[in-house]
């Protein structure tokens, strides 16, 4: 069976759409699209109908890339309210042989659930820390282990429905089902995740439209997240304030124009733009540029207390991604503020390089590691020309369903 992964980023700017598929063990990028987001403002819907357009927009354009369509997807979610708690659960292994296999690992992943989610709150992931088969403890994967019982200790991340229930029905009117749910910020380890991280505490930072996310991995497993209310958008204001121009050509400035770091700035580069008032101005790079690493490097001090705040050990790395960090001179501004602890994130895949798909491609990696664990195989490309990869009688979301652990447990354990 092929594997291949529909992942949605819905962005306060922009909305980003990868596909991904997963040959002997490699991701390769089928196409991805990045469109204007409308009808959200600072992850909150003001108006559905936009919203839809925008998803159906976005749909379009990679069904178009691909020649075939898109009707199931991995989405990101906001992580306002979310709680992490560590959950523990045990299973008998039932199994002829006493052998752990898919099903086992199913089954104590929902004890360690089950009873440990709040009223009025959904689960979003559970990520294991280590699993016990007997008196072997500190298993990392399971299957194959024999013994006659199976116990495990995971992190559990939960959100408030809403902030779940408002996104999936319009999910569902640009006719996408939705077959697994994901923070952003797990979605950005994912895309960055090696064996080396995953034995390591380090921070991940998304430096967004609208805000910028903060997260701190212990060995691969987010134990500690918080946003900060300032993001790119906050450039384009100055840029529009200081030369009387509409914000988006302060944006369109900012991407094409300036560069993040003034020592990268040319200062006999200049542009000529309408201001506000119809009066032409001259703007030169080293002036703007100025203007973007003074915010820039506020946005950074920032996130550095942020990390301080959230843990007081010792961190291996600090990764930062977001669409932003593709100016050019970045990493010298981000090694001004951290040191070299401090890295930007660089994406080589062909077909997304782009800081800003890091969070749409690496929730593809994450929901694949999750049927790895479980010894499932799955495809979210429901379409002849790929040979009925996915059955359509099987359906994975029922919006009827009174919570989402029941919906997307029932994908796992398949029924």
């Amino acid at each position: 069976m092929k594997q291949i992964y529909t992942g949605i980023d819905i962005g306060n700017d922009t909305i980003k759409i990868v596909v991904s598929e997963v040959v002997n063990g490699k991701f390769h990028i089928l196409a991805s699209s990045s469109t204007k987001t409308k009808g959200l403002k600072k992850e909150m819907i003001v108006n559905e109908e936009e919203l839809t357009s925008s998803i159906i927009e976005a749909k379009k354009e990679i069904e178009d890339k691909l020649g075939i369509k898109i009707d199931q997807a991995i989405i990101t979610i906001p992580s306002d309210d979310r709680e992490i708690t560590i959950v523990e659960g045990k299973t008998f292994i039932e199994s002829d042989d006493n052998i752990v296999g898919g099903e086992e690992v199913i089954n104590v992943l929902k004890d360690a659930v089950l009873g440990s989610v709040k009223e009025g709150r959904e689960m979003v992931s559970i990520i294991p820390i280590s699993f016990h088969v007997d008196n072997d403890e500190g298993i990392k994967n399971p299957t194959g282990a024999k013994g006659e019982e199976l116990k495990v200790k995971a992190v559990l991340t939960t959100v408030p429905k809403n902030n779940i229930n408002r996104i999936i029905p319009i999910i569902k009117k640009a006719e996408i089902e939705v077959v697994d749910i994901c923070l952003g910020a797990v979605g950005d380890y994912y895309q960055v995740r090696s064996k080396n991280l995953d034995k390591q505490i380090g921070a991940i930072v998304n430096i967004g439209y609208g805000n910028t996310e903060v997260s701190v991995f212990n060995k691969g497993i987010m134990i500690k997240n918080e946003k900060i209310d300032m993001g790119s958008k906050y450039v384009d204001k100055d840029i529009s304030f200081m030369y009387k121009i509409d914000r988006g050509k302060a944006k369109s400035l900012k991407e094409n124009f300036a560069v993040s770091n003034k020592r990268y700035a040319d200062v006999n580069d200049i542009i000529e733009v309408a201001n506000k008032y119809g009066e032409s101005i001259t703007i030169n790079q080293l002036e703007i540029s100025e203007i973007v690493e003074a915010r820039l490097i506020e946005i950074l001090k920032l996130v550095k207390k942020q990390i301080s705040i959230l843990t007081k050990r010792e961190i291996s790395y600090i990764i930062i991604t977001g669409g932003i960090s593709e100016l050019a001179g970045f990493q010298y501004v981000v090694e001004n503020v951290f040191g070299r602890i401090a890295n930007t994130l660089n994406i080589t895949e062909m077909g997304i390089r782009n800081n800003k798909y890091s969070s749409a491609a690496g929730i593809n990696k994450y929901f694949h590691y999750k049927l790895e664990l479980r010894s499932k195989n799955y495809s979210m490309i429901n379409d002849k020309k790929t040979d009925e990869l996915v059955s359509p009688k099987k359906k994975l979301v029922n919006l009827s369903s009174d919570t989402v652990i029941n919906k997307f447990f029932e994908y796992f354990t398949g029924n």
